[in-house]
């Protein structure tokens, strides 16, 4: 897995402006390989569905997988006549391949691809693009297993997609319900942080991108579709699902093992509310307690195993002293790491002791609690002792969080682990933050003459452009048009410059 580092924290997401005919706000990526036969048809029906239904400029980008057939003169022509459409060589195989190279290379906020079949109903295309084009997703894809799609495809297809996804929560613990739709989108400033992230150069490429952005956090918007199987479809199903196998099993190795930090990655727009700062709420308390109760059930658990065994051979108020004090020790390592999150050894001795004056007030109630029994009675039963022992402890329970949070982890209340890279005061993050690219501020006409919002205007007549890839290193100038401007007539655009990941990949390990 590659372990290369970020470019930084990404800044808060922001509603996209409408672009002028220099960037197009939505770039869809149609991957081939020997497509003569549909590819002009498919592209031709975007086309038609995007002039007359999407309200923003739009750019349709054949990304040719090295065919053998006459689908690189196909794309040319279509280039040549439509402006909107870019072709796009590569020598390699790959689907993924394919899309990571021109993802990388677009200057459009929005990517999104789709297969050349067209199974899928464009007019799902609109909503999933909205929600990353509002901010409110990192990345959004079509489900042909949601409640509400519809589908058609026969029963082998249906049986391998089920299986794959159930494979994938029982192993990868995915929340996604279907990975390998061939209709996706994200925002070019997550690709920018996720794609370098990416191994794979094929059909897992889908997979692999969707389970690290749901493990750093990142927002997954799903999209029912209508959904019709292709009979002509040349994928081999054996070779894919047998790669797709490797795959999950190279990935859950690598999250198991810790060897691909997603740290990085955890929240990294800055607009998490629960990241905000709330009077009369405590952040992480909630987790805490859900924390501190389940190591407080299995601590309880441990003891009275130990005070069951410490009473066979010694009086029950020994058997509970060394019972406490065994569980007690225990209770203080798995709390620090698991319920304040402190990792390190740093402190550790000094929350122990700590720990153990908590384990003396414990110990106060639960021998108090004996010492009452016993008063009452001259021989109590063995569960009524662990009756009184197990409310007594409850109280002692609630008694030790309190501690816990106020006194012995203080400084990890919040429960921030010291190593977040959202933490402003780690030397680390700082020194990542001092080389995050900035965001540049575009002034509205509106602002700019005083006057009241504008609304968006209408996608710009196109103008007939060269066939030369996208040029990076250039600047373009946009106009932004947003409900509840800044009074000073300025806001951030939440998109950075995207540099190729890797503009020449020569990897020749997909035979595909």
């Amino acid at each position: 897995m590659r372990t290369d580092s970020s470019p930084g924290t990404l800044p808060a997401r922001e509603h996209l402006p409408a672009a002028t005919a220099g960037t197009p706000v939505l770039d869809v990526v149609i991957p081939v390989y020997n497509e003569e036969t549909d590819l002009q048809p498919c592209v031709q029906r975007l086309h038609d569905h995007l002039t007359r239904t999407f309200p923003y400029s739009f750019r349709i980008t054949i990304a040719d997988n090295a065919s053998t057939d006459t689908t690189p003169l196909v794309a040319q022509r279509l280039e040549q006549r439509i402006p909107e459409v870019k072709n796009f060589r590569l020598e390699q195989k790959g689907r993924g391949r394919a899309l990571r190279t021109v993802w990388s290379a677009s200057d459009a906020p929005i990517l999104a691809y789709m297969d050349v079949d067209l199974s899928t109903d464009l007019n799902a295309l609109l909503p999933l693009v909205a929600p990353l084009i509002s901010g409110h997703s990192d990345l959004a894809i079509g489900s042909r297993l949601a409640r509400s799609s519809r589908v058609v495809r026969g029963p082998k297809r249906e049986l391998i997609s089920r299986a794959y996804n159930l494979i994938l929560r029982g192993s990868l613990q995915a929340r996604f319900s279907d990975a390998q739709c061939g209709f996706k989108a994200i925002r070019r400033d997550v690709a920018q942080v996720l794609l370098p992230l990416v191994e794979d150069t094929g059909w897992f490429f889908d997979t692999e991108m969707l389970v690290l952005a749901e493990r750093a956090g990142l927002r997954i918007h799903e999209v029912p579709v209508d959904w019709v199987d292709d009979p002509n479809s040349t994928v081999h199903i054996v070779k894919t699902a047998t790669d797709d196998l490797k795959g999950v099993w190279r990935v859950g190795k690598a999250l198991a093992t810790g060897s691909l930090s997603l740290d990085r990655l955890t929240r990294p727009f800055g607009d998490d509310p629960r990241d905000r700062d709330i009077q009369d709420v405590p952040k992480g308390l909630a987790r805490q307690l859900v924390g501190f109760c389940v190591v407080g059930g299995l601590s309880t658990l441990f003891y009275l195993l130990l005070y069951s065994g410490f009473r066979q051979f010694s009086g029950s108020q020994v058997a509970n002293a060394l019972a406490l004090l065994v569980s007690a020790v225990a209770n203080t390592a798995a709390n620090r790491r698991l319920t304040f999150g402190v990792r390190g050894r740093g402190g550790a001795v000094k929350h122990q002791a700590q720990g153990l004056v908590v384990f003396g007030i414990g110990l106060a109630l639960t021998s108090g609690s004996l010492a009452a029994l016993n008063a009452a009675t001259s021989h109590p039963a063995h569960s009524t002792e662990l009756a009184v022992l197990i409310a007594a402890n409850l109280a002692a329970t609630v008694l030790r969080f309190l501690l816990f949070r106020v006194w012995v982890f203080s400084d990890r209340r919040d429960g921030d682990d010291p190593a977040d890279p959202a933490d402003p005061a780690d030397p680390a993050t700082a020194a990542v933050a001092s080389h995050a690219p900035s965001s540049p501020t575009y002034p509205t006409a509106s602002a700019q003459a005083g006057g009241p919002f504008v609304p968006l205007p209408q996608r710009p007549v196109p103008q007939q452009q060269n066939s030369t890839m996208y040029d990076t290193t250039s600047t373009y100038e946009t106009t932004q048009f947003r409900a509840g401007d800044a009074a000073d007539g300025t806001w951030r655009d939440a998109t950075m410059r995207l540099q190729p990941v890797r503009p020449h990949d020569t990897d020749p390990g997909d035979a595909r």
